[in-house]
């Protein structure tokens, strides 16, 4: 344990420095940077914590913010910071931010025992005997082992403490049953198309878009075509002020704008910063969740450049530790341990109730960004490819699934197609219902929908391409792939 002298100068200094980090990392020449939408949902749990009981419900008071390096964890809570000590006029030394990683590095100390010093020797009191509302902010909490069992112990100790932690998305899963139940988690992801418009262009969609584009998916009508036509005829009329077709717009997002540090860079420099993120997640996140040998280094980096110029297609663990002359079982670890940054994730194929299909999963980047980054790092990125736009499409299309399943609960289950021919995606509804998709850069036909539905005893498919406008014929859902990007 680090001494209590050096904790509490620590804190001192922490208290000190927070309102010019804020105002720095909050800020570009001299503008306020925007908010993204994890921004509003935080802000009002902070505003109900400190109606307390006048609402009646105090119980979202510990707050988890996992995600990717680079999504802007940190960026939304030093906004969150601005918004307490600016809009609230919360006194300075009661919003305590610090970042986890940085107290490892210095002190080696423990979330606990910087909030035992910070309420014990800055606020002279103890977490029973609080009187008034605290904030504690605390940034890289994942890389405290025990950031889980010292929440809870603030929790159950005090209703006047707020904490927010933010985090590689390890902390979804490291987060003990007990803190599962009492905290509240927001997951942030890469910008969606929508997000980029806003921060980029100060160009709002209408209210309501992503509403109806799930709508049009989940529950397709005449009436949910005419509602979703609606918002995208008024988004192509919004956009007409970017000087390009939105198509084009969309695609240069696609490729290297998913990362709010990266949306105002150009290709070379969005890629270098985004590759420098990669290594970031590797040296730092990676070795954090496990301890690996410092050999396995150069095999996360060749598995990595494997899955992005794999052509589609499932990835075999043994396929893998042939091509990196390592074990299958470490080849897993590190598909595991990848998964748990957000860096990846996979999609199984679908067998059905009770089925297990023996076929390798699919892995997908959280972004197609990080992989046109690691092709630009390899001297094979070509935006005139369409083939690997394609490629990059079936990616987003994947990652937008994933955040809707994490953020609305819808699907329940995203699968992709094992047969031979089959389409790219099959989505779970409930328990057995079955919506087959189809993803394209191009124009795309029906047949493949058209024949998954058949199998499935679907209601409907989805086509998601570069067509001009939303349709509704023979059960099949066609929808611009760029109109599903603002969902």
């Amino acid at each position: 344990m680090a001494e209590r002298r050096e904790i509490l100068n620590y804190v001192t200094a922490k208290l000190a420095e927070a309102p010019v980090l804020a105002r720095e990392k909050t800020q570009e020449e001299n503008q306020s940077l925007g908010y993204r939408r994890g921004f509003f949902r935080l802000k009002k749990y902070a505003s109900d914590f400190l109606l307390g009981e006048k609402l009646g419900n105090i119980e979202n008071r510990i707050i988890v913010l996992p995600g990717l390096r680079g999504v802007g964890k940190t960026t939304t809570a030093l906004q969150i910071y601005k918004y307490l000590t600016l809009s609230k006029n919360i006194e300075q030394e009661r919003v305590l931010y610090f970042s986890a990683d940085e107290l490892k590095d210095y002190l080696g100390a423990k979330i606990s025992e910087v909030i035992k010093v910070y309420v014990e020797d800055i606020l002279k009191t103890s977490l029973v005997n609080l009187d008034k509302e605290i904030f504690i902010l605390i940034d890289e909490a994942h890389f405290d082992k025990d950031w889980s069992t010292s929440s809870k112990v603030v929790y159950d100790q005090t209703k006047r403490a707020f904490i927010l932690l933010t985090g590689s998305s390890a902390l979804s899963m490291e987060m003990g049953i007990d803190l599962a139940r009492r905290a509240k988690k927001e997951i942030m992801f890469p910008l969606n198309f929508s997000e980029y418009l806003i921060l980029r262009h100060n160009i709002f969609p209408p209210k309501s878009t992503a509403e109806s584009i799930r709508e049009l998916i989940f529950n397709p009508s005449g009436d949910s075509l005419k509602y979703a036509a609606g918002k995208w005829d008024k988004i192509k009329r919004k956009t007409l002020a970017l000087g390009r077709p939105i198509e084009k717009q969309f695609e240069y997002f696609m490729t290297s704008s998913g990362f709010p540090f990266s949306m105002k860079l150009n290709e070379k420099n969005a890629y270098e910063r985004i590759f420098g993120m990669i290594d970031r997640v590797v040296e730092r996140d990676m070795f954090t969740i496990k301890s690996f040998n410092t050999g396995t280094r150069n095999i996360i980096t060749r598995i990595l450049y494997y899955l992005a110029l794999q052509k589609p297609g499932g990835t075999s663990d043994v396929k893998l530790a042939e091509r990196t002359g390592t074990s299958s079982k470490l080849v897993r670890d590190i598909l595991d341990v990848l998964e748990k940054t957000h860096l990846v994730f996979s999609i199984k194929p679908y067998g059905g109730a009770g089925k297990v299909v023996r076929k390798p999963w699919k892995y997908y980047f959280l972004s197609p960004c990080i992989n046109a980054a690691i092709r630009f790092k390899l001297g094979v990125y070509d935006m005139k490819n369409r083939d690997m736009l394609g490629l990059f499409a079936e990616s987003l299309v994947a990652s937008y699934f994933l955040r809707m399943k994490e953020t609305v609960n819808l699907p329940t289950g995203i699968f992709y197609d094992p047969s031979e021919g089959g389409v790219d995606f099959l989505m779970q509804r409930g328990i057995d219902e079955i919506i087959p998709v189809e993803v394209s850069i191009g124009k795309k036909g029906k047949g493949q929908v058209l024949k998954a539905i058949i199998k499935y005893k679907s209601k409907h498919g989805i086509v998601i391409s570069n067509v001009d406008r939303i349709s509704f014929e023979n059960n099949v859902v066609n929808i611009p792939i760029t109109l599903f990007s603002f969902v």
